[in-house]
């Protein structure tokens, strides 16, 4: 039998209740990594997020199924006593920490689109930035130390959208700076890792049929393509799939230094290890809206898968 890949690793994906986070998790497990999965929503409690369909118990279970092992820790990444417990149940178990993703948010619910600043509430607006970049920082302060004992650990920073992509103004000026920083923290982590032997990526999906995003279009995974007559621009969605064998392909790189505090995406992810989404395709939602969103190409959304 050929060894995985990611054998012996351990891995902690901080926000791996549904969508991105759980697909990663799931394809560090196929890949052969030990998985510590956390998040907000169990089988017992639901978030604010208010979803009770998807539960870190869950993600786990399918982490082992595909031939890892998979481990859930409720945790709410906003308490740095919760995070801390955390980092020492890991540290205890194993003495070490191979790959951190951070891939906390769940504020969705929160983004107002066409409402400027002094428009937007207040506290709605730092709360999202609570979520989207205190917890980054909050579970890398706990855990850096223990991913830094040994070479060749690595932090992926997920977020939405490049630092070449949003350079353009995203949707709402929260939603903007908490989708910004983390491409910023992989940039700074990355100066502050120099001599560790680690490495800090930020890394980003396209448009990501997430359950949430399936649910607000009323398909599945298996129909999602009934909702492009009605957006046409889904066409060029992908599968969480697509950015979890996107991760786990850095976290077995034997190179990945070479990426060291630059913002990826998906795609050229797919393009650099040779992998597909789940359908053979290779989608590359942020080529489409750069050139065809904002370029003006003659050009349809099926041309960039």
């Amino acid at each position: 039998m050929t060894p995985k890949p990611l054998n012996g690793r351990i891995a902690l994906v901080a926000g791996a209740t549904r969508g991105a986070g759980r697909a990663i998790a799931v394809q560090l497990g196929s890949a052969g990594a030990t998985v510590y999965v956390t998040g907000r929503t169990t089988r017992e409690r639901a978030s604010e997020v208010g979803r009770k369909t998807e539960t870190i118990e869950q993600t786990a279970e399918l982490v082992t199924a595909a031939g890892g092992e998979g481990v859930p820790l409720p945790a709410d990444h906003l308490d740095p006593a919760q995070v801390g417990a955390v980092i020492a149940r890991i540290d205890a178990d194993h003495g070490r920490l191979d790959l951190l993703v951070n891939d906390l948010w769940g504020g969705e619910h929160l983004v107002v689109f066409g409402k400027r600043m002094w428009e937007t509430g207040l506290e709605q607006g730092l709360r999202m930035l609570d979520l989207g970049v205190r917890s980054h920082i909050i579970t890398s302060h706990h855990a850096l130390p223990l991913l830094v004992r040994h070479p060749g650990g690595l932090i992926v920073e997920v977020t939405d959208g490049t630092a070449e992509t949003n350079r353009r103004f995203r949707e709402n000026f929260y939603y903007d700076l908490a989708k910004n920083a983390p491409i910023r923290m992989a940039h700074n982590l990355a100066h502050d890792l120099e001599g560790t032997g680690c490495t800090a990526v930020a890394v980003t999906p396209g448009w990501l049929r997430s359950e949430q995003m399936l649910a607000a279009l009323a398909v599945t995974e298996e129909n999602w393509r009934e909702a492009v007559d009605r957006v046409p621009g889904f066409a060029v969605s992908e599968s969480p799939t697509y950015l979890g064998r996107g991760i786990a392909a850095l976290a077995a790189d034997s190179r990945v230094a070479r990426w060291n505090g630059r913002s990826l995406s998906s795609a050229q992810l797919a393009r650099t290890y040779g992998f597909t989404d789940v359908d053979g395709s290779r989608p590359d939602a942020w080529a489409y809206i750069e050139e065809v969103v904002h370029g003006g190409a003659a050009r349809s959304a099926e041309d960039y898968r």
